[in-house]
């Protein structure tokens, strides 16, 4: 018997930090993730009916992922075994599944086995969770920050629940840190310091959702006044944070849904949403020469011939970040974004060369037509190539009734927008013509 054991303990939880001592302790404490926790709810449903199965979560972190597993353990009376991706190999898990399998042989105790950041495993390492899954032997709960539609195997997906975990609300952070406030024990109430709430405003909007964060800032700024003024106001908030640090993984969900954000905005001329989402990618670290790339492929897909000069201002912007880089590329890429998203739109270049491209792929290929050919070589006149060819700049404005394709298509299909439309009514005139002259 250990006559300092709680001593020991006592000294080690003092040591951690406060997120990890305010973890709670049972599902009504639990902060969050109403839309798969709340009543009626699938989670919920699972929990009440003691069928938890296996489960993914994936989502930011500091959003509850690991806390949320351990509760569940608890709650169905499951025994908690917790692994790291990134540093259990396949021994260690090969031992934890045989463990399980020997408790639920033995007495019929049941085992959460929770692997956390489980999208750094490999396939390989993925494949061995599944008979222990399928069989009921273990209750898998992995949690990735990565798409697991994208970063995990197949079967393991169709034997789990995913549940999709968001960033807390601002009310929710609030809350959290108000219960550490008013926590003796666990919390910061002993140091007797007050805080304002503007301060948690602050640390709230700045934890971007993330409640460990949001923790560990205010254990910061409570412990650097409790000996001295004893009050935190948005002064001590801000000296208490790092500068906000956005999340960037140039293979993850966040790279590919901002910068599909911005795309969009430019497309529904929305020029201020288009530049929130060009900050967002700058401040993550984003490569700027990948927004010019997307702002040059926009100028023609969503600008296109509505406004022609939107396609050279982009390329003009690309050559300048290729030049001068950032920081000061940023206002070259602003103004490139902000004219493509005030322009006039047209996708008609875009969907003529798709439907294009689909008809040489799907049909017959139609031959050039024989006046068409090349006829700039001895004996091509013999053959009848070019023969018959009408130069089209010696036309009254420019055009000659001629056929170019030998086939009936319209790709083109200019809208009636910006430059686009004059396009539109010198097609239309210059058809009717064709057609008249038949």
């Amino acid at each position: 018997m250990n006559l300092f054991a709680a001593a020991e303990q006592n000294n080690r939880d003092n040591a951690k930090p406060l997120a990890a001592r305010m973890r709670p302790s049972t599902l009504a404490e639990f902060s969050g993730q109403t839309h798969i926790l709340g009543d009626g709810k699938l989670l919920r449903r699972m929990l009440d009916a003691d069928r938890i199965g296996s489960m993914i979560f994936y989502g930011p972190p500091g959003t509850g992922k690991t806390t949320l597993a351990e509760l569940i353990a608890k709650q169905t009376r499951r025994r908690f075994e917790r692994l790291n991706a990134t540093t259990a190999g396949v021994r260690e898990v090969r031992e934890v599944l045989q463990a399980a399998a020997d408790r639920l042989a033995a007495d019929g105790a049941q085992t959460v086995l929770f692997i956390d950041e489980l999208h750094r495993f490999s396939r390989s390492q993925q494949d061995i969770l599944l008979p222990d899954v399928e069989s009921g032997t273990i209750s898998l709960i992995g949690a990735t920050t990565a798409n697991p539609f994208f970063s995990l195997v197949a079967p393991l997906i169709s034997r789990s629940q995913v549940f999709e975990f968001k960033e807390l609300e601002q009310s929710d952070l609030i809350t959290l840190m108000q219960r550490a406030l008013g926590d003796d024990r666990r919390g910061l109430a002993s140091h007797q310091v007050k805080v304002e709430l503007a301060a948690l405003d602050y640390i709230a909007t700045l934890s971007d959702g993330d409640g460990r964060r949001s923790l560990t800032a205010l254990e910061i700024a409570v412990l650097s006044v409790a000996r001295t003024t004893k009050l935190v106001d948005v002064g001590v908030a801000q000296e208490s944070m790092q500068r906000r640090v956005v999340r960037f993984d140039p293979n993850g969900d966040d790279h590919y849904d901002v910068a599909s954000a911005f795309i969009k905005s430019i497309r529904g001329s929305d020029p201020d949403a288009a530049l929130y989402w060009l900050a967002r990618m700058l401040e993550s670290g984003e490569d700027p020469r990948f927004i010019a790339r997307r702002l040059v492929i926009a100028a023609s897909e969503d600008i296109g011939n509505a406004d022609p000069m939107g396609l050279p201002i982009a390329t003009a912007a690309f050559q300048a970040t290729e030049v001068i880089g950032m920081p000061e590329c940023r206002i070259n890429l602003a103004q490139a974004t902000t004219y493509l998203a005030c322009a006039p739109k047209s996708n008609a270049s875009y969907v003529a060369i798709d439907a294009a491209i689909a008809d040489v792929k799907q049909n017959t290929l139609v031959p050039v037509p024989m006046h068409l050919r090349d006829g700039h070589y001895a004996g091509a006149a013999k053959m009848g190539h070019g023969v018959g060819y009408q130069y089209a700049h010696d036309g009254k404005d420019g055009w000659v009734n001629q056929d170019y394709l030998g086939v009936d298509r319209q790709y083109y299909q200019p809208v009636d927008r910006g430059k686009e439309a004059e396009f539109l009514v010198r097609l239309n005139d210059l058809r009717s013509r064709r057609e008249a002259s038949h």
